[in-house]
């Protein structure tokens, strides 16, 4: 083969070369764009989950006798570190040298004073938490209503659900009964289209239809009461949870949309401890306290759940003990137990004040 036929081969080897690079990159980039609408459809269908499963979440749950008993946080000492470390260079030194090293061990003091200042700046932050979270539980042990608010303002438990557009109103009645009235705004939060994949890989979009969105929303209405409930009893003392919940109405040309009640429930301790909530579905956990009003059918105008008329604190059933079932009586014996041991430790509490050095006065 000649010199132009060896450049021929050469530049059609190349040309082939080129053209495989070429068709691998359009495989990699149908791969990736494949990758990306799975993705995409995960996502969706995660945020849908996400929004039913709300009363999945564990909540915190305070010890606020121990939090009243708490020792305050130890005091700092002021260490030689800095100093000590010079020191140690200063002994390798030569003789001549030493006499030039005192500036470098005050420097290296002035490094530990500084130290210990900053650690008494946050121990005089930590003793003012301490003392305010102490406080606030003998005050909650207490069963003051006010420290109950304050609990829930400083403490954000709901802090995701508002997050979602929802806000909260509470109601303290009495120590043991707690009324909350949530504004949620589905509308905004559930989409109303649905994304799948199709056979080539790529991503659909379909308007969600009506049936499948309705029981979305109520899902995510019950999901929300139910984590307010669960995330108040694991915060506050309290027994009885009435919980409201309001959606917004029909927009008008002329006002905003009016909010309108369409769930009230009343959820007691006891029936609420009963639940599991992993392997709950919202709605029916919903049905299986005693007192509940909604109404769930979807409705052939244009509003998204028919309202009802929430219950009020002179609605709430108290079951004495002799409708209780074997398991409620056992439930409610348990949480006669727990008052009592909470009260008797209130009460030496009480005895014995902690001044805030954390000394017995």
């Amino acid at each position: 083969m000649g010199y132009k036929g060896t450049l021929r081969a050469i530049q059609a080897a190349e040309r082939r070369q080129q053209r495989e690079l070429e068709r691998r990159a359009k495989d990699q980039a149908k791969l990736s764009a494949i990758e990306q609408a799975r993705l995409e459809v995960e996502s969706h269908e995660r945020e849908l989950e996400m929004l039913v499963s709300l009363h999945k979440v564990q909540p915190d749950t305070w010890d606020w006798v121990a939090l009243a008993a708490s020792l305050p946080p130890p005091r700092p000492q002021r260490g030689s570190y800095h100093e000590l470390q010079a020191k140690q260079t200063v002994l390798v030194l030569q003789p001549e040298r030493r006499r030039a090293s005192d500036a470098a061990i005050d420097q290296a003091r002035c490094q530990d004073d500084g130290a210990f200042q900053e650690a008494m700046q946050a121990y005089a932050e930590e003793m003012v938490q301490w003392d305010k979270t102490r406080r606030l539980a003998r005050r909650i042990l207490a069963r003051d209503p006010n420290a109950y608010a304050e609990a829930l303002r400083d403490l954000h438990p709901l802090t995701d659900l508002s997050e979602l557009r929802s806000s909260f109103e509470f109601t303290f009645h009495s120590p043991r009964l707690i009324e909350c009235t949530i504004a949620l705004n589905g509308d905004a939060v559930i989409p109303k289209e649905s994304k799948s994949l199709t056979s080539t890989g790529r991503v659909s979009v379909r308007a969600m239809p009506k049936g499948r969105w309705h029981q979305i929303y109520q899902d995510y209405l019950c999901a929300s009461v139910l984590r307010v409930a669960r995330e108040i009893f694991a915060l506050l003392p309290a027994e009885t949870v009435l919980a409201s919940a309001l959606v917004d109405g029909v927009p008008s040309s002329t006002a905003a949309p009016a909010r309108s009640p369409v769930l009230s429930v009343v959820m007691p301790r006891a029936t609420f401890t009963q639940l599991v909530m992993d392997d709950v579905n919202p709605s029916e956990a919903i049905g299986r306290f005693g007192q509940v009003r909604a109404n769930f059918k979807s409705p052939r105008g244009p509003e998204t759940f028919l309202p009802i008329s929430p219950f009020t604190p002179a609605d709430i059933v108290q079951a004495s003990m002799e409708d209780m079932n074997l398991d409620g009586l056992f439930t409610h014996i348990r949480a006669l137990r727990e008052r009592l041991k909470a009260e008797r430790r209130r009460m030496k509490l009480a005895e014995i004040p902690i001044s805030a050095t954390g000394e017995s006065s």
